[in-house]
């Protein structure tokens, strides 16, 4: 199988990996300032909310989990993957949680318990019990919960939609692949992919080591029964292509969409599609659906 030596070949690309390195030693990561904890499986998981100004408790809001990368740390993730402007304006609840540590480096298992996760950490259960955590303390809309995620986190933002889905309304991965699985969604899923052509750690054509991007959107493609050929715009943005690949049609009208970034590299896109940056690109499209599909 692709991912049976993940972890081996995935710290293997760490050193040409653009996400940022913080300073560890051979035990711990480094924590994050002003996070909250919750404890889980043995374990003590750090998360950092953000509340929209416009929240008031009154009206239930939909709730976004953005994951860092492999190595990274919420609160620098939170600065350079800030989506706080889309919370502001359109009221919605943002949550960076936190990797947990092995080895000094933070990291999410993607993947049920097996030789294709890099720790024994529970990660599926860790965002089910910070959901119901949440929503002991905030007015949240269950039916409109969306995991993205970069790098890493993109992976486990793919797997969330696939083993959670009857909590997951929809995912976006940035710069991230999706493992092989053995999950069964039932729900119709938002999905959205946004990769470069010229990714070096997770290579936008695939490996022996890591699926392509195509993997995934086949597989989302199928599963909500989109049409098989896409609708393709292009955007030049300051000399760099982007093409806009949009499978339409879905069931309960489900869309599975793809920005390529011609020549991109592993990156959260800094770039601007028609005006949108990264975080509104994300939150226009997994914003129109629920847990039942286009509200």
């Amino acid at each position: 199988m692709k991912r049976l030596f993940f972890y081996i070949v995935f710290l293997s690309f760490i050193a040409c990996s653009k996400e940022k390195d913080n300073p560890k030693d051979n035990n711990s990561c480094i924590s994050n300032q002003n996070a909250q904890t919750i404890s889980h499986d043995g374990l003590t998981r750090e998360y950092i909310v953000y509340v929209p100004r416009s929240y008031d408790g009154n009206t239930a809001v939909p709730l976004v989990f953005n994951f860092h990368g492999f190595g990274g740390l919420a609160s620098e993730y939170m600065s350079y993957a800030n989506m706080r402007p889309q919370a502001d304006a359109q009221n919605f609840i943002l949550i960076y949680p936190q990797g947990s540590c092995l080895n000094g480096d933070s990291h999410w298992n993607a993947s049920l318990p097996g030789p294709d996760n890099k720790s024994n950490a529970d990660d599926f259960g860790f965002i089910e019990a910070l959901i119901t955590k949440l929503n002991s303390s905030y007015n949240i809309d269950n039916e409109r919960i969306y995991a993205c995620g970069y790098s890493n986190g993109g992976m486990l933002a793919y797997a969330l939609a696939c083993y959670k889905n009857n909590l997951i309304a929809g995912a976006c991965s940035v710069s991230g692949c999706m493992l092989d699985n053995d999950c069964s969604p039932t729900n119709p899923t938002a999905i959205l992919s946004i990769h470069g052509t010229s990714d070096d750690v997770l290579s936008y054509n695939g490996n022996s080591s890591f699926n392509s991007v195509a993997f995934a959107l086949n597989y989302w493609t199928t599963f909500n029964n989109t049409d098989g050929s896409p609708s393709i715009d292009s955007y030049n943005d300051n000399g760099t292509t982007i093409e806009h690949h949009v499978y339409a049609n879905g069931d309960s009208s489900v869309t599975v969409e793809h920005y390529k970034v011609i020549g991109g590299g592993h990156d959260w896109f800094n770039m601007s599609y028609q005006g949108n940056n990264t975080g509104d690109l994300i939150w226009n499209h997994l914003s129109q659906y629920n847990i039942y599909g286009k509200r």
